[in-house]
C-alpha cells in the first residue's frame, strides 16, 4: 500500500505550532479525525498515548511517526503535519521534531502499521527530501513529492493507471437529469474523460429516459473509494450506505468534473449513511431548502413527462385527423372514429399527468410509502373535489390543476415523513404493518381531508389565471411569449427552462379541459423558444465559422438536428464554453421567436416534437417563420459578440 493512498488533504497541516509533545499529539489526532476514518477519537488517542509510553516515536533527524492500532479505526489512514520552528518530542537524538506522520490502522490489520513504518522510514532517509517536505507550503505539492520519492525508492511497483484494477474502479458515479436526455449523458462523458486524463479509473451509471444503463454492481461499490452522484433528481441511495459519497447537481458533472474527481480521490468526501443521521453525513444532507424542493419537483416532472408527451401528441393527432364541425365545436377531436380513438387513448395518458406528478414528488420525499398517498392527493386536485361536491354530485367543481397537484405532492411526502416519526414509537413486532397498513390508511385519509379543504383555493387561482389569459390583448400576449420563450434559453434544460416548459404543458392541459386556445398559444411560444438556441448556434458555426474551433464547427452540425427536434440541451457545450456571448444571444433569439409566434397567433396542441409536429400547429408557416427569424437574430448577435479566432 502506497503512502499517498493513505494520505488525504484534510489530514494534512503544513504549519502547526504546538508548544509541547502533548499538544502536537492532540493536533495530529484532530487531523486524523478529519479524514473520517475514526470510529472513536478518544479511544484512538488512548492507543497513541499507550504506544508513546512504551518508547518515544520521535525517531530523530527531525521526524516523529506516532502510530496506533485499535478497533477505533475504520480503515488504514495517515495524517501529516509540519512544524517550521520544531517541537520537543522526546526524540531519540534529543533534537526538535519538524516532520510528523501519524498512522492509524484497524485492530484486525495484521502488521500493516509496520509496513507503513518501513516505507516511511525508507523514503525519509534522504535529508534533501525531508527538507523539501518541511519547506513545502502546498498540500498538492506535498503529496506529489511523496509520490515521486516512493516511485524512486520502489521502482518495481506500478504507477497509478486509469485502467481497472483487480479490485474494480477507484471512483463510481451516477448521473441523472429530470428528462434523462442530454445532461445525463453529457455529465457521464465529462466525468469519464476527466478520469482518463487524471489516471483515475471511473465507471458512470446513467439514469436516462430509457432506464439505468451501465449499472453499478455490489462488488464495484464495495471496492470503490468514493461515489459521485451528479443528479437533479433522486436516485437509489441505499446501496451506497457506508461509502464516501459526493452529491451535487448534474451541471457540476459537466462543468466541474476535475474538482469532483479530485475530491473523490483525496478522501475528503463524507461517509453516507442511509436512514439515520450521522455527523459524517451532514455535508450530504445539508442541501439548501431550495435545492431539495427543486430535486423533489424534478423527480415528479421527469416521471410525468412521458405521459404528457405521449398523450399530448396523440391528442394532437386526433385534432389533425378530425374535421371541424361549427355546429359542435366542443366535439372537435372526436368527430371521426379515428380521431375519437386517438383522443381517447391520448386523453387517458394525459389524465395521469397530475396524479403521477404528485405521486413521484411524494415518493422523492418519503420513499415508497409516499407514492400511493401522493397519487391520491394528485387525483383529488385534478378532479377538484370539495366537501360540497363530495356530498352532492351536482355541485360544480373547478380542478386544482397543476398548482394543486404540486401542493398535494409535497403535502403527501411530508405527511408520510411525519407518520414515520409518529409510528417509530410502536413495537418492532408491528414493523411489517407500517408500509402495508398504517402509512397508506392514515396518509390517504389525511391527504384527502386536507386536499378537499384547499381545493376551492387552487380552483380560484386557476379560474383567475384563465380569466387573465382570456382578457389579454395582442400586446400582452406578445409580452408573455417573450418571457416564456426567453426563459427556455436562460439555462437550456435547467430550472428556468423547466419552469417555462412545465408552465406551457400545464397551460396546454388547462386549454384542453376548458376548450380555449390560450394554452395552445403558450405551448407554441415555449417550443419555439426551445428550438432556437441550438439552431442559432448551428447557423453561426456554418456562416461565421471563423468564430469557432474546428471541433466546435463539427459539433455545430448536430445542433441542426437538436434544434429541429426541440432538444435545447444541444446548445449547452457552446454556452458553457462562452456563456457571456452565447447565452444572451440565444435568449434574444428565443424571445424574438416567442413574440412572433404569439403575434401570428400560432397554436400547438402537442407538448413536444419540434418540426415533426408542424402538421398539428395552427398557422404552421407563421410558426416556421418565427423559429427561423429567432434563430437568425440569435446567430447575428452571436456573430457580433464573438470575435474571429486567430490561428
Amino acid at each position: 500500500m502506497k503512502i499517498v493512498d493513505l494520505l488525504h488533504k484534510q489530514g494534512i497541516n503544513l504549519n502547526i505550532s504546538p508548544a509541547s509533545k502533548n499538544e502536537c499529539i492532540n493536533e495530529l489526532v484532530d487531523l486524523m479525525d478529519k479524514t473520517g476514518n475514526l470510529n472513536n477519537k478518544e479511544e484512538y488517542k488512548k492507543a497513541i498515548l499507550a504506544r508513546e509510553e512504551l518508547s518515544t516515536t520521535g525517531i530523530g533527524d527531525g521526524i516523529a511517526i506516532p502510530h496506533g492500532k485499535t478497533k477505533a479505526v475504520k480503515q488504514a489512514s495517515l495524517a501529516a503535519a509540519v512544524s517550521k520552528k520544531g517541537v520537543d518530542y522526546d526524540s531519540l537524538d534529543g533534537m526538535p521534531a519538524h516532520l510528523f506522520f501519524m498512522i492509524a490502522v484497524p485492530d484486525n490489520s495484521d502488521n500493516l502499521h509496520l509496513e507503513v513504518l518501513a516505507r516511511l522510514s525508507t523514503i525519509l532517509m534522504d535529508e534533501s527530501f525531508r527538507t523539501s517536505l518541511i519547506n513545502c507550503t502546498d498540500k498538492d505539492e506535498f503529496l506529489r513529492l511523496i509520490d515521486e520519492k516512493e516511485a524512486e525508492k520502489f521502482p518495481d511497483e506500478p504507477r497509478k493507471e486509469a485502467s481497472v484494477s483487480n479490485d474494480g474502479y477507484r471512483v463510481l458515479a451516477v448521473t441523472a437529469c429530470p428528462t434523462g436526455i442530454a445532461h445525463t449523458y453529457m455529465a457521464a462523458e465529462s466525468l469519464e474523460n476527466k478520469g482518463k486524463e487524471m489516471g483515475v479509473s471511473i465507471k458512470v451509471e446513467t439514469n436516462g429516459s430509457g432506464g439505468a444503463k451501465n449499472v453499478l454492481t455490489k462488488e464495484e461499490i464495495k471496492n470503490a473509494e468514493c461515489i459521485i452522484i451528479a443528479a437533479d433528481k433522486n436516485v437509489e441511495m441505499a446501496r451506497f450506505d457506508g461509502k464516501r459519497v459526493i452529491k451535487t447537481k448534474v451541471a457540476d458533472g459537466i462543468h466541474k468534473a476535475t474538482e469532483l474527481i479530485e475530491k473523490a480521490t483525496n478522501g475528503s468526501a463524507p461517509i453516507y449513511h442511509h436512514e439515520g443521521g450521522s455527523e459524517d453525513n451532514s455535508e450530504i444532507e445539508s442541501e439548501g431548502i431550495g435545492r431539495q424542493i427543486y430535486k423533489h419537483l424534478m423527480n415528479g416532472v421527469s416521471h410525468m413527462l412521458p405521459f404528457v408527451i405521449g398523450g399530448g401528441i396523440l391528442i394532437a393527432l386526433a385534432f389533425l385527423f378530425d374535421t371541424f364541425n361549427p355546429a359542435n365545436p366542443s366535439g372537435f377531436g372526436s368527430g371521426t372514429p379515428l380521431a375519437a380513438f386517438f383522443m381517447k387513448v391520448g386523453g387517458s395518458s394525459f389524465g395521469f399527468m397530475l396524479p403521477i406528478l404528485a405521486g413521484y414528488i411524494a415518493m422523492s420525499i418519503a420513499d415508497r410509502p409516499g407514492l400511493a398517498v401522493g397519487f391520491v392527493g394528485g387525483f383529488i386536485a385534478k378532479e377538484g373535489i370539495t366537501f360540497a361536491s363530495a356530498f352532492d354530485p351536482k355541485v360544480a367543481v373547478v380542478s386544482g390543476g397543476f398548482l394543486g397537484a404540486l401542493f398535494a405532492g409535497f403535502l403527501a411526502g411530508y405527511l408520510v415523513l411525519a407518520l414515520k416519526k409518529i409510528f417509530n414509537a410502536l413495537p418492532e413486532t408491528l414493523e411489517g404493518l407500517k408500509p402495508t397498513l398504517l402509512y397508506p390508511v392514515f396518509g390517504i385519509l389525511l391527504v384527502g381531508l386536507i386536499m378537499i379543504a384547499v381545493n376551492p383555493f387552487f380552483g380560484a387561482i386557476n379560474t383567475g389565471l384563465t380569466n387573465g389569459l382570456n382578457s389579454m390583448g395582442g400586446t400582452s400576449k406578445v409580452l408573455l411569449g417573450i418571457v416564456v420563450a426567453g426563459m427556455m434559453a436562460i439555462d437550456m434544460g435547467g430550472p428556468f427552462n423547466k419552469a417555462a416548459y412545465v408552465f406551457g404543458t400545464a397551460s396546454l392541459s388547462a386549454s384542453m379541459a376548458a376548450g380555449n386556445q390560450n394554452g395552445f398559444l403558450i405551448m407554441a411560444a415555449v417550443m419555439a423558444g426551445g428550438m432556437v438556441p441550438p439552431l442559432a448556434i448551428a447557423l453561426c458555426t456554418t456562416f461565421f465559422g471563423n468564430r469557432f474551433t474546428e471541433n466546435e464547427r463539427k459539433s455545430g452540425i448536430t445542433n441542426y438536428i437538436m434544434g429541429l427536434s426541440f432538444i435545447t440541451e444541444g446548445a449547452i457545450p457552446f454556452a458553457a464554453a462562452d456563456p457571456i456571448r452565447v447565452i444572451p444571444s440565444c435568449i434574444v433569439g428565443s424571445a424574438t421567436a416567442g413574440a412572433i409566434s404569439m403575434l401570428f397567433n400560432c397554436t400547438l396542441m402537442a407538448p413536444h416534437g419540434g418540426i415533426f409536429v408542424v402538421p398539428v400547429i395552427g398557422n404552421p408557416f407563421g410558426y416556421i417563420a418565427a423559429v427561423v427569424i429567432g434563430a437568425i437574430v440569435g446567430m447575428i448577435i452571436m456573430a457580433i459578440l464573438k470575435k474571429p479566432i486567430r490561428k
